[in-house]
């Protein structure tokens, strides 16, 4: 069977909750008071609007879903549904895929969506675009143009995780005339529009008025980018913005849980933050040295010290909003003495290694953790962190040199990673590259069994330590509507929401 393959960089949520360098102190764009206009604060802003050359999530965030639209879109709680597709059908065999499509979708620009336009953007995908997520596209053979409004889609083999994949940014559905300045000027069929943007500040979206579907009901949102939590909190406190989209640290809820102006939303994400292990390099190559480790840190302690409790302890590379989720938490329980004992039989008794770990407030807390708790195994940790993304990027996920390290990886079922022997883990086992070979071509019954095979094969080798999942909490003034709990997309999706009584 052919070897499981998954090149290239991840999708990393400290890329879109904590990249810093290219955000100002505070925001100064200011918003209107008119109830049509809503501003989302961000401490993540895009480079570009480039996502077809540029990793990491801070660009669809803020234009998946709400500028350009897929196929087909993913709810809160993970299940796949129509969007620029009305319906689908699967052949028996399911290599092929038959979308009927939205008769009134029209770009941006003013050009119609035809299924035309759904050959041409997986074309693309396969043949122009870089970042790693294409190589989800690569099981597709080709793209028939059936009529304007039914395109075909025709896969090499079975694939359980291509539909999944087009919910992402690799599924935007692109004009082949609005692609010729995709940095500056994108063009999409969604609801709004790219107006302007503030280089260090903010992005102004307005309504698409091409977009024939009911509208949302904020005529313009001011997406804002700041460049602490602190200042994020202060908009939100001030008035200049109407929404967090997301909170980076536990100590600033307890101002607007105490405020009745403000309600705050909990709920999931499939964020998993990882103390990764480097498999490759001696000693983390022996799994008793991994599973040492992995008893000796008490995580139920590290999620409260790192996020006050919130968020869940999870047992491998799994979100308890995938399929085949099975709860491993307990597997390693917190166990000095086992952890002491499997150090020793691997003729470790005293080790130091180095953690270098993003320069990000939940993995500084989190590496305080990690290195107390290893200590009284024997085990010195030097800790070392890096800014992130430029230098944690080149040092720990592109040249592996590194012990260990602590980040919040977030591309969905990014399990997957696990099956490529050069991804940064330097995690080689033939057993799980060929279970999710197996997994991505079988029938959906044995699709999840095998996914769960390899969370267990994943946790029983300790190949990495999944200190806990990210939460998902939002805070926002109580008139703004509409926002999910879960965050289990790329996007923050603003195209449900309102104003309205809380």
């Amino acid at each position: 069977m052919a070897r499981f393959r998954h090149r290239g960089a991840v999708a990393l949520a400290s890329a879109a909750a904590f990249a810093l360098s290219a955000c100002t102190a505070g925001s100064t764009a200011m918003v209107s008071d008119d109830p049509s206009t809503l501003a989302v604060g961000f401490t993540a802003e895009p480079q570009n609007f480039d996502f077809t050359t540029t990793d990491g999530v801070a660009i669809p965030q803020a234009l998946l879903y709400n500028v350009y639209e897929t196929l087909v879109k993913v709810d809160e709680n993970g299940d796949i549904q129509g969007l620029l597709a009305e319906s689908w059908t699967v052949s028996d065999d399911r290599t092929v895929y038959d979308f009927r499509l939205r008769p009134d979708a029209r770009f941006s620009n003013g050009e119609p969506f035809t299924a035309s336009d759904v050959k041409f953007s997986i074309e693309q995908v396969q043949q122009d675009w870089t970042i790693s997520l294409k190589s989800a596209m690569d099981v597709v053979d080709r793209v028939e143009v059936v009529d304007d409004h039914h395109a075909r889609v025709v896969l090499s083999e079975p694939s359980n995780s291509w539909l999944r994949a087009m919910t992402t940014r690799i599924g935007a559905m692109f004009d082949p005339s609005g692609v010729e300045n995709l940095a500056n000027d994108p063009v999409g069929t969604g609801p709004y529009d790219v107006d302007s943007r503030r280089r260090g500040d903010s992005v102004v979206l307005t309504r698409n008025p091409e977009y024939t579907r009911p509208a949302p009901e904020y005529s313009t949102v001011v997406l804002k980018y700041y460049a602490d939590a602190t200042a994020l909190n202060n908009a939100l406190l001030s008035g200049g913005i109407d929404v967090i989209s997301g909170v980076t640290a536990p100590d600033s809820l307890p101002q607007f849980e105490a405020d009745n102006r403000f309600r705050v939303l909990q709920g999931t994400t499939n964020g998993e933050v990882v103390l990764a292990y480097n498999n490759r390099r001696a000693p983390l190559d022996d799994v008793r040295v991994r599973q040492a480790l992995t008893y000796a840190i008490d995580r139920e302690a590290l999620l409260n010290a790192a996020w006050g409790g919130r968020g869940d302890l999870i047992g491998s590379m799994v979100a308890p909003t995938d399929p085949w989720f099975e709860d491993l938490s307990g597997e390693y329980p917190h166990d000095p003495e086992r952890a002491r004992h499997l150090l020793a039989e691997a003729g470790h008794e005293s080790l130091r290694l180095t953690l270098r770990i993003a320069n990000l407030p939940y993995a500084v807390s989190s590496a305080q953790v990690v290195a107390s708790d290893l200590a009284k195994v024997g085990v010195q940790v030097d800790i070392e962190p890096l800014d992130f993304p430029a230098v944690w990027l080149q040092q720990v996920f592109t040249d592996g040199d590194y012990d260990l390290s602590i980040v919040q990886h977030v591309e969905p079922q990014d399990i997957v990673t696990f099956g490529d022997p050069e991804f940064y883990w330097g995690y080689d086992s033939r057993r799980v590259q060929d279970l999710l070979a197996e997994a991505d071509t079988a029938s959906p019954q044995r699709h999840v069994a095998a996914m769960r095979e390899v969370a267990r094969t994943l946790s029983d080798d300790a190949a990495a330590n999944w200190l806990f999942l990210y939460p998902n909490i939002v805070v926002a003034k109580n008139e703004v509507q509409g926002l999910t709990r879960n965050q289990v997309s790329e996007s923050f999706d603003l195209t449900q929401l309102r104003r309205g009584q809380p």
